[in-house]
C-alpha cells in the first residue's frame, strides 16, 4: 500500500492506495484554507497525513495543483488566487521532515495529471492509448496522456500541457470556463455554480445560456487539439462534472464544431458534413470521470510506485 495526499483549494485528502488494482483505503479528508498562512496550510496537510498508519521510510505520492516545481517540490503559486503564502516554500522538505513517520521520499505530480493517470489506469480512460483529461472547478486543469505517459508537448498539446494558458479570442480560457467566470457572467454574487445549474435544470434561460456558452466554448477550443493529438477519449472531472446532464450537450456541440465528433454525440442536430463524419471513424468517447474522488489518489500512488 502506498500513502498519498491530494492537496486542493478547499480540502486535503490522505489515503492508502493499492495502485495495481486501484483500491483506495483508509481515506481521511480535512478542510484546508488556501488563503491561510504557510504554517496553517502545511499544518493542515501534515495533520491529515498523520491520520494514516504508515511506517517510516515510505515513499509518498502527492497530487497538487500548479504552478509548482514538481521535480524539486517547491511551490510557485502567484496570482492564481490560492496558496499565495506558499510561494517559494520547499514543500517536499516540509513533508519529509514534518510527517510523524519520516518518509524516504515524496513524489509530486500535477493534480490534473494524477486525475487522468488514475482514470487511465482504472476508470473512464481505461483501454484508450491516447486520452485527454479536463478538470473543471476553480480553474481548468488538463492532461494529455499517451500510453500512460504525460505529454507536455507535441501535436495538439498546449505548452506544458496546460489548457489554462490558451486563449479564446483575446481572453484566457479560464476567463470563460471556470467557477469565477461563470459566476461573473451570471451576475449574482450570492449564488454558486451548483445554484446556477439548478436554475438551468428548472428551465431558466439565463442560467442555461451562461453554462451553455462556457462548455461549448471549451469544446470548440479542445476539438482541434484532440484531433491533432489523436485522442480517442476525453474524460471530464472536477466539481462541475457532477452536472454532467448540463455539461455534456454543450461540450459535445463545441467538440463537434471543432472537428472532434464523439461516437453517438449527444448534441448533434441534423446531418453531419461528410468531412466531419470521416474524422469520426475511430472510437471517440467523451465521458465524465468514473472514479470520482479516487482518480487523483490512484494516479499519485502510481507515480510513487514508478519511482521505486
Amino acid at each position: 500500500m502506498i500513502p498519498v495526499l491530494e492537496i486542493g483549494g478547499t480540502h486535503v485528502t490522505a489515503a492508502l492506495v493499492e495502485p495495481r488494482h486501484g483500491r483506495v483505503l483508509d481515506r481521511t479528508r480535512m478542510p484546508l484554507d488556501a488563503h491561510g498562512s504557510a504554517d496553517d496550510i502545511l499544518g493542515a496537510v501534515r495533520a491529515c497525513a498523520g491520520t494514516l498508519a504508515v511506517p517510516a521510510g515510505a515513499r509518498w505520492g502527492v497530487a497538487v495543483p500548479g504552478p509548482f516545481d514538481y521535480a524539486r517540490g517547491i511551490a510557485l503559486f502567484a496570482g492564481v488566487g490560492k496558496f499565495d503564502a506558499l510561494y517559494g516554500v520547499d514543500v517536499g522538505a516540509a513533508l519529509r521532515g514534518g510527517l510523524w513517520r519520516h518518509p524516504a521520499d515524496v513524489v509530486f505530480l500535477n493534480d490534473a495529471h494524477a486525475f487522468l493517470a488514475g482514470e487511465w489506469s482504472a476508470g473512464a480512460a481505461r483501454g484508450h492509448r491516447r486520452a485527454v483529461g479536463i478538470t473543471l472547478g476553480t480553474g481548468v486543469g488538463s492532461a494529455f496522456l499517451a500510453d500512460g505517459r504525460v505529454c507536455e508537448d507535441g501535436p495538439g498539446v498546449p505548452p506544458g500541457g496546460r489548457m489554462d494558458l490558451t486563449e479564446v479570442g483575446d481572453e484566457p480560457l479560464e476567463d470563460v470556463v471556470s467557477r469565477r467566470a461563470i459566476l461573473l457572467r451570471y451576475g449574482d454574487p450570492v449564488l454558486d455554480v451548483r445554484n446556477i445549474a439548478e436554475r438551468a435544470r428548472a428551465g431558466e434561460g439565463r442560467a442555461r445560456r451562461v453554462l451553455g456558452t462556457a462548455f461549448s466554448t471549451l469544446g470548440a477550443v479542445l476539438g482541434p487539439r484532440l484531433v491533432d493529438f489523436g485522442a480517442t477519449a476525453l474524460v471530464v472531472g472536477g466539481s462541475m462534472a457532477r452536472s454532467w446532464d448540463l455539461v455534456a450537450p454543450a461540450l459535445t456541440s463545441g467538440l463537434e464544431g471543432g472537428g472532434w465528433v464523439p461516437d453517438g454525440g449527444v448534441a448533434r442536430r441534423g446531418p453531419v458534413p461528410p468531412e466531419t463524419a470521416a474524422a469520426a471513424r475511430h472510437t471517440r468517447a467523451v465521458k465524465p470521470a468514473r472514479l470520482a474522488g479516487d482518480a487523483a489518489l490512484i494516479g499519485a500512488a502510481r507515480a510513487a510506485a514508478d519511482g521505486d
